[in-house]
């Protein structure tokens, strides 16, 4: 990796996450403490803020953008990979915005590599024998839940074709058995649920908070599977 890309490379790491000691850049980058401190200083004199705060690390400013002008052939050619997966294991909420999301990325390559990409994308298939998929679109929804900690009202057929209406709080998403599942707390079972994405038949966002501060983490409810 040329030093250009090190820097453009450090500069999405940085925005990626609040704050990163410069040990962790070093590790990420497989070079040097010393040379990370010579980035950073190159970043800023280029009039990227990268800022600094004792006992958390590097950070980057959240109102600070760095348009993403360019991608590798290669770059594209593994988000092509991701879209494929997305179109067979998520559902038409996140299928839209992955197209979306791959357009743009088409649109900001050459000409000769967007014909390469198109190429590409026409000759991916993913074929996994299993039963009709049902074309829901509550994945984008529930992601949203999830991060703003809001309750969710869905109406949910069970396992013995009982349909029922819950309110729940969304902790998290897991993907196992071919489908999507949301981890919840239920408020009318007061518990916590596994709940078939599939298997949800409305679902609208109350915009109520959480009533628990804190919930049981999806690796330690992962942990009862084993």
């Amino acid at each position: 990796m040329n030093r250009i890309d090190r820097l453009m490379g450090i500069v999405t790491f940085l925005q990626s996450r609040k704050y990163c000691m410069a040990e962790k850049i070093a590790d990420k980058f497989d070079i040097s403490v010393r040379t990370v401190y010579r980035d950073i200083k190159a970043l800023s004199e280029i009039g990227i803020p990268v800022n600094f705060e004792i006992s958390k690390g590097y950070f980057i400013p959240k109102d600070y953008f760095l348009p993403p002008l360019s991608f590798t052939p290669e770059e594209a050619n593994a988000l092509i990979i991701l879209s494929t997966l997305a179109d067979k294991f998520s559902d038409n909420s996140i299928v839209h915005h992955t197209n979306n999301a791959l357009d743009k990325i088409k649109a900001v390559l050459r000409y000769s590599d967007t014909e390469k990409a198109e190429e590409l994308s026409s000759n991916i298939k993913i074929y996994v024998p299993e039963k009709e998929k049902k074309q829901t679109s509550w994945l984008i929804a529930i992601q949203k839940a999830i991060v703003n900690k809001t309750v969710l009202r869905i109406e949910y057929t069970d396992n013995k074709a009982e349909l029922s209406k819950r309110e729940i709080e969304p902790v998290g998403l897991i993907f196992y058995t071919y489908q999507w599942h949301l981890y919840a707390w239920c408020r009318k079972k007061k518990g916590y649920r596994d709940f078939k994405v599939d298997m949800i038949s409305s679902l609208a966002d109350t915009e109520m908070a959480h009533s628990k501060k804190v919930h049981l983490k999806v690796e330690d409810y992962l942990k009862s599977f084993k």
